[in-house]
């Protein structure tokens, strides 16, 4: 059932219609070695990096242009700094697992995000941000500076759900007219092999097999429960990298490790218990669900039952002490089982097991 599920929540995300997205239009040609490809892309890429320099970021505080950055190649005999060597923004990569290789993805960050309500997205979020997409000829294909909709970084190319994590967002406000006006978002440019794009899918005004570049702005993360469990997709990040799913074949966030990573396993833990129905406690006859943290307000006539978020399993004395732990004789919680920042979420670990915890 589990599989069923995972597979069509990827054929859902498949169907979102987004700029970056494949779609029925793409005209397929023969399909090359993907090693082979990834060296010729990343060669070309390199060459991109070390070919043209950085001639200008705006800094324009609120309005659209805010951060857009100019990419030029560098003239015979000039003596501008290229990409490559420039410590501006200094030049990073990831490596990313797919298709049986690794590539290495690089991109600049000209500013991470640093905004009051800053926050960064994991790989299967939705975000709202502006964009250009160019090729290796400084060709603009497609630009979107003013983005109206989300779209889920599950049903993009992979080069944007691998690098998107990388940011974070900034603030807004809200101005007279009813826009609104974005600062200290993240920025940055992603230089993307064809492996990790539409490989050799052709589109109206990109070739099958071209790396291409992006210049993004991270306006705003929207997150997500994908699996209905009461938590958002987000909090199943077990080991906390910001990304769902690892790679193409292993899921690390899969605590039941029955190869359907948590964030689309309605039973994280393996024990025939709904996450969303182990995720209750009942104060005053009244039972309070926990789907994300600061969901509830503290009791201040019960301050042990002070509700922060997911507890883990509690670890107070029994009910009655001198009895074994039962269904009715359940372990008592501590303020540190709402509390501790390095605790256990009981929808992740495999010994919370109803109906005892």
């Amino acid at each position: 059932m589990k599989k069923v599920f995972n597979l069509l929540f990827l054929f859902s995300m498949a169907g979102i219609i987004v700029s970056c997205n494949k779609n029925d239009d793409d005209e397929p040609t023969p399909l090359r070695d993907y090693a082979e490809q990834y060296a010729t892309d990343l060669a070309d890429i390199e060459e991109y990096l070390q070919t043209h320099y950085i001639e200008s970021v705006t800094n324009n505080p609120g309005q659209p242009d805010d951060q857009d950055i100019k990419l030029t190649l560098i003239p015979s005999g000039g003596s501008q700094t290229s990409i490559w060597d420039q410590t501006t923004y200094p030049l990073s990569f990831i490596n990313v697992e797919s298709n049986d290789i690794t590539y290495k993805v690089y991109y600049l960050k000209m500013r991470e995000g640093t905004g009051s309500n800053s926050k960064t997205p994991t790989n299967y979020d939705s975000v709202l941000a502006a964009y250009k997409g160019n090729l290796l000829d400084d060709t603009v294909f497609e630009t979107n500076n003013y983005p109206t909709s989300y779209f889920n970084l599950g049903g993009v190319i992979k080069g944007w759900s691998e690098l998107f994590p990388k940011f974070k967002t900034g603030s807004y406000q809200v101005n007279g007219d009813g826009t609104l006006s974005y600062y200290d978002f993240g920025s940055g440019v992603f230089f993307i092999p064809s492996g990790l794009a539409y490989y050799n899918s052709t589109r109206a005004s990109i070739p099958a097999y071209s790396p291409l570049i992006f210049s993004v702005k991270l306006y705003e993360v929207q997150r997500v429960d994908h699996d209905s469990d009461g938590i958002f997709s987000y909090q199943e990040d077990v080991n906390g990298d910001g990304y769902l799913r690892d790679n193409d074949t292993t899921y690390e966030d899969d605590t039941d490790q029955d190869g359907t990573p948590n964030f689309l396993d309605r039973d994280d833990d393996g024990d025939n218990y709904l996450t969303k129905n182990e995720l209750k406690y009942i104060i005053n006859g009244i039972t309070y669900y926990y789907p994300y943290d600061g969901a509830l307000v503290d009791d201040p006539v019960t301050p042990q039952n002070e509700t922060y978020g997911i507890p883990r399993a509690f670890t107070g004395p029994l009910l009655n002490p001198s009895l074994p732990e039962s269904e009715t004789n359940k372990r008592q919680p501590l303020p540190e089982d709402y509390t501790d920042s390095n605790r256990l979420r009981r929808h992740l670990d495999a010994n919370c097991k109803p109906p005892y915890q």
